[in-house]
């Protein structure tokens, strides 16, 4: 309770001694709502945000509900033929004709039939073939889409982390402007500098707070985009980014990267898996062209004016494939199997081109970032602290006070750009190679 009256007395400014049990209760009541909000946000690493992604995200979990689908189809396809019981009573004396020898009527029979339905032509076998091809191409999907997911994730993080990087460098700039402002009206009290030069170090460090303000926005909306991607509720609170960028020192050449996709790829490993349950599936279309046998037996009872009887009977059924021999199925398996080695080619078409891509990105962007650190960033610096030394001393204008500021935050800027762009390519790189979805 003690803490209850702390957090009431400085979000509550009319809370006091004075306003008595009310104003405790109040504050009591409050007091969940008070302690989360002043309660530090919940951090997540890149890593711990993606794993996060692919247990809980609401669109990967549909995915994640085919293998079980596909899962149900391969025991669907495992099981047999039922059997067949008829039973049946004939020339029953329903209507009351009476049955005599007279009107030679009747007499009633009674029997009990059993069909089997014998399946021919490894009908069976190849149906469980292609359920379970099925199967692993729905696996694969699955892994192609936490692939996708998991980029999409990382990219959020990172757009997180520049945005928070955006803010901490606006705060940083108009702390150091406020600091001006402050010299500025003890200068001006002393007659030091005219009063229009404390106007315009105000109406820089206003600039610079609003910069601030549009920094947090950036940053609230990269956190809401994160949230539903981890499929968290957006009212609440954001969790913040921590950990450092990826910066690996070395990647794989592009010789390698590219046999990485051929192999590592989850969509173009479901297009050969694909293939294969295409072929299993003209075989199973073939063999349902081939007719099935269906065999049985009948026992009869008769029991009428004459006496009693009991019979058996054996069956034997072919239907005569004279029209319909699957012809129209078989040349639709075929079709598909056509098309997915066209898409196959196509994929692994297009595949060499985006790694090629991706590794051109990823070098172009470490390039930059190693000229902006090797030559932008440590002389931005110097330019700043030594005309805000200068100017302190009164030695440089208001202007170049500004000038070099901007100049800082303009180098700074393009720094965490770059550091997060060097990270992006990194990410997109495991995504396109496959090793992002490497099981």
């Amino acid at each position: 309770m003690p803490q209850c009256r702390r957090i009431a007395a400085m979000h509550l400014p009319w809370f006091n001694q004075a306003t008595g049990r009310a104003a405790l209760f109040v504050a009591a009541l409050l007091c969940p709502q008070l302690a989360a909000a002043s309660a530090p946000p919940e951090s997540l690493t890149i890593e711990q945000a993606a794993a996060e992604a692919v247990e809980n995200n609401l669109a990967l979990m549909a995915e994640r509900a085919n293998i079980a689908i596909a899962n149900a189809r391969v025991l669907a396809a495992r099981l047999r033929p039922n059997p067949v019981v008829s039973v049946a009573g004939d020339h029953l004396d329903l209507l009351g004709t009476g049955f005599n020898e007279e009107n030679a009527a009747g007499p009633p029979e009674y029997s009990v039939r059993t069909d089997f339905l014998l399946e021919r032509a490894g009908k069976r076998r190849y149906r469980i073939e292609e359920a379970e091809a099925a199967r692993s191409v729905a696996e694969l999907q699955f892994l192609d889409a936490v692939r996708g997911k998991i980029l999409e994730v990382q990219n959020a993080c990172v757009d997180a982390y520049l945005a928070n990087a955006s803010l901490e460098l606006a705060r940083q700039s108009l702390d150091s402007l406020n600091q001006v402002v402050g010299l500025n009206v003890v200068r001006v009290r002393a007659g030091d500098i005219a009063e229009v030069e404390l106007v315009r170090s105000r109406l820089a460090a206003a600039q610079f707070e609003a910069t601030v303000r549009q920094a947090e926005l950036r940053l609230r909306a990269a956190l809401t985009r994160l949230q539903v991607l981890l499929s968290r509720p957006v009212v609440s609170r954001p969790p913040a980014i921590t950990g450092e960028l990826r910066r690996d020192k070395s990647v794989p050449g592009l010789e390698e990267l590219q046999r990485q996709a051929r192999e590592l790829r989850p969509d173009l490993r479901a297009l050969y898996r694909g293939l294969e349950r295409s072929q299993a599936d003209l075989r199973l279309q073939i063999a349902q062209g081939k007719v099935d046998y269906t065999v049985g037996s009948e026992y009869r009872r008769q029991q009428g004016i004459a006496g009693k009887g009991n019979s058996l009977g054996f069956f034997f059924n072919v239907p005569l494939p004279l029209f319909n021999r699957n012809q129209g199925e078989i040349e639709r398996a075929r079709q598909e199997e056509r098309q997915l080695q066209l898409r196959i080619r196509a994929l692994e078409s297009s595949l060499a081109g985006e790694v090629e891509g991706a590794y051109q990105q990823l070098l172009a962007a470490r390039d930059l970032l190693d000229s902006i650190e090797g030559k932008m960033v440590g002389q931005a610096r110097m330019v700043r602290e030594t005309t805000e030394y200068s100017y302190r001393r009164g030695e440089a204008s208001l202007l170049e006070l500004l000038d070099a500021q901007r100049a800082f935050n303009d180098t700074m800027q393009s720094h965490n750009e770059a550091r997060v762009e060097y990270a992006r390519s990194l990410y997109l790189l495991d995504s396109v190679s496959g090793k992002a979805a490497a099981p």
